[in-house]
């Protein structure tokens, strides 16, 4: 291929983008000295950046982004190329690519009308602002992101570029303030992102500024003082994240009146205060909208009711209370609803069941109370959250009419009742958690059929009988076949309006159009479990590694199936503190991956086994409080750092790290040979114990009476 594009010389249009290339490109391109445009973005081109581009002087349009450069772009060597409008370099994935634009410093020949530089390293080590930036007038989109740019906010290149449609400095070091001439109205602007910047500030008369803006970012970019209201003004707005600032005060009612193209709202992790949404709102075309972590009060307003189009609705952790309206039945298309962390209360309205396109729920962590009403119907259901509330009855039959759920979570409830057998529905459930109901009965053989589980909590309730040997049938670990981000992350969709760009070379002519485009957020579930002895939360990527049972506190009763120890690759078991009887099984030497292993607080006897010394892994062990005899494991390995409070409560364990000699011990009798079986109270084991003689000497007694007495009787 390489050899035929060389001999074209007179070519002027080379597009390679979009493929799957990979190696270098080819330094015979360099004898393309007439080329207008050449576009290799979106490969896997690789080896240091192609010095032959100094040569094409003739270029209008280069773009090598998104591939695997390194090494450094001098930009100094493109400043006799005075045809030259579009440039786009760097990648979003990786940072190997040095970009220099001060060294030495150069009044450049060329007007840029797109700039892209992504994700390099800019100017070491000062990571100044490009100076040649000054000498542009006719940009139309300046994008410098990921690059630790440092320095004041460039007010002047704005100033100096009114034509500027799309600028993005995002994931800088940039410094506010941002003070920008209120008599410049900057109409052209259609998409300002500077988020995670330390800016500081945002100018109140930020809505007067840019009156045409149509996505707004200024997320975590140290924010202070108030909502601004000028924001109202934007009429075309249709996106808007101010997220993890420090914003105070209210939203003004004049932004709830004024930005009617609104489609997604971002102002969650700000200090606001008083109604999420002022009162008559009209955020007719509202599709998504997160103002969780902040200071909301009173009750849900009905200043949302307008936004039927919600898919989207995150209002956790606010001071909201009362019950949940019924008209909340209106948002039909309401995908994500998440309400946790408040003082809601009340039950589940019937207007639930009209929102039959739910797939993540949340409402954990407030004071509702009931059950799910009978005519909920959530088929798309993928995550349940109702953790921490008053919900109380049989856990709800509704939920077997969502098939595909991922993840329920429904801790410290009133639940009551057994696990019912039609949870075996659930064939792509990742995560059960039902600690700390009122659950009785048996744990059912049916919940071996979830063979997809990774995390599986049914501690701190009444369960009792035999732990199912077919819970070795169960995965507890990463599957292949899941997504990666579905499980620790879920999609958030999402629509906006921007402004399209096409470049014809033969002309060097860019035309302006509008594009609708479509684009995805992720955002984190959390679970709450307990590992190495500590309830934590695990979310994002990292709860997608987390692999666990815990089925302490029960009544169980009976010996560990051996089976368990076949789950080499779960993390975490607990089964402490229940009526678990019998040996520790020594297939537990095949938990490769297993850090923390409890069993304390059973009736569990016989010998350590010593092939636990190689569990590698494990970083927490107990087995204290049983009757478990014999000599300690060798302080090997992990076992080298478990103390005493590992054993302790084991009257018959000798060796260290305990402070009892094993010569010191008397052997204990060997369980089912020696003695009779232990029984459930102190007063059977003792009369089991003393029966036996008291019964001898008697029966002796009698047989020597019988044999007198007949010997002397007269005949």
């Amino acid at each position: 291929m390489t050899g035929g594009l060389c001999k074209l010389k007179n070519l002027r249009f080379l597009d390679l983008s979009i493929n799957h290339f990979v190696g270098h490109l080819p330094r015979c391109l360099s004898n393309l000295s007439f080329l207008h445009l050449l576009d290799v973005s979106d490969n896997s081109f690789e080896g240091t950046f192609p010095s032959f581009i100094y040569n094409l002087k003739s270029l209008a349009y280069l773009s090598l982004s998104n591939n695997h450069f390194k090494g450094t772009l001098s930009f100094n060597l493109l400043a006799n190329h005075s045809n030259l409008q579009i440039l786009e370099i760097g990648s979003y994935n990786q940072q190997d690519l040095k970009v220099d634009t001060e060294n030495p410093p150069f009044v450049p020949s060329f007007q840029l009308k797109i700039l892209r530089v992504l994700n390099c390293t800019l100017n070491e080590p000062s990571h100044m602002i490009p100076t040649f930036l000054y000498n542009q007038h006719e940009l139309r989109m300046l994008h410098i992101g990921h690059s630790n740019m440092e320095g004041r906010f460039p007010n002047w290149l704005l100033e100096n570029n009114t034509k500027l449609d799309y600028l993005n400095l995002s994931n800088n070091l940039l410094t506010g303030p941002v003070e920008l001439n209120a008599a410049t109205i900057f109409s052209n602007m259609h998409i300002l992102d500077i988020s995670c910047n330390p800016i500081g500030g945002i100018p109140h008369h930020i809505g007067s500024l840019f009156p045409n803006l149509v996505t707004l970012n200024m997320s975590s970019s140290s924010l202070q003082g108030n909502f601004p209201a000028s924001l109202g003004d934007m009429k075309q707005l249709n996106n808007l994240d101010l997220s993890h600032n420090n914003l105070s005060g209210h939203i003004p009612q004049e932004f709830g009146k004024g930005s009617n193209d609104l489609r997604f709202l971002k102002l969650s992790n700000n200090n606001l205060h008083g109604p999420f949404l002022p009162s008559g709102s009209n955020f007719t075309k509202l599709l998504s909208l997160h103002q969780a972590n902040n200071n909301f009060k009173g009750n849900i307003p009905d200043g949302i009711m307008n936004s039927i189009e919600l898919r989207m609705l995150d209002l956790s952790n606010n001071q909201l209370h009362g019950e949940i309206p019924s008209w909340i039945g209106s948002f039909q298309n309401l995908t994500f609803l998440i309400l946790s962390q408040n003082s809601l209360e009340g039950p589940i309205p019937m207007g639930f069941c009209k929102l039959t396109k739910l797939a993540y729920v949340d409402i954990s962590q407030n004071n509702f109370n009931g059950t799910l009403p009978k005519c909920l119907t959530m088929p798309d259901l993928r995550y349940l959250h109702l953790q921490n509330n008053k919900f109380n009855g049989p856990i709800p039959i509704v939920l077997a009419n969502s098939p595909f759920l991922l993840t329920m979570n429904l801790v410290n409830n009133k639940f009551s009742g057994q696990i019912p057998k039609w949870i075996s529905s659930f064939l792509n459930l990742r995560i059960l958690l039902l600690k700390k109901n009122k659950l009785d009965g048996l744990i059912p053989i049916d919940v071996c059929q979830l063979k997809n589980i990774s995390i599986m909590d049914l501690s701190q309730n009444n369960l009792s009988g035999r732990i199912p040997s077919c819970l070795k049938n169960i995965a507890f670990r990463r599957l292949d076949l899941f997504d990666g981000t579905l499980l620790g992350k879920f999609v958030v969709p999402w629509v906006t309006r921007s402004t399209e760009y096409v470049f014809f070379p033969d002309t060097n002519t860019l035309v302006e159009g509008q594009n609708i485009q479509e684009f995805v957020e992720y955002d984190e579930q959390d679970v709450d479990f307990t590992s190495k002895n500590r309830y934590e939360t695990y979310k994002g990527n990292i709860l997608d590694l987390m692999f666990g049972l815990d089925l302490s506190n029960n009544m169980l009763t009976g010996q560990i199936p051996s089976q368990i120890g076949y789950l080499k690759s779960i993390h975490t078991l607990n089964l402490s503190k229940n009526h678990i009887t019998g040996p520790i099984p020594e297939t537990f030497s095949n938990l490769k991956q297993i850090e923390s292993l409890d069993l304390s607080y059973n009736r569990l006897s016989g010998h350590i086994p010593s092939q636990l010394t190689d569990l590698y892994q494990l970083s927490v062990f107990s087995i204290a409080h049983n009757n478990l005899s014999g000599r300690t494991p060798e302080r090997v390995n992990q076992f080298a750092t478990f103390e005493a409070s590992s054993y302790e409560g084991n009257a018959f364990l000798c060796g260290p790290p305990l402070n009892r000699s094993c010569s010191s011990v008397v052997k204990q009798p060997t369980p089912g040979i020696d003695t009779p079986p232990l029984g459930n109270d102190h007063f059977i084991n003792t009369f089991v114990y003393s029966f036996p003689p008291p019964f001898f000497v008697t029966f002796l007694g009698v047989i020597a009476f019988l044999y007198f007495h007949s010997y002397f009787q007269i005949p």
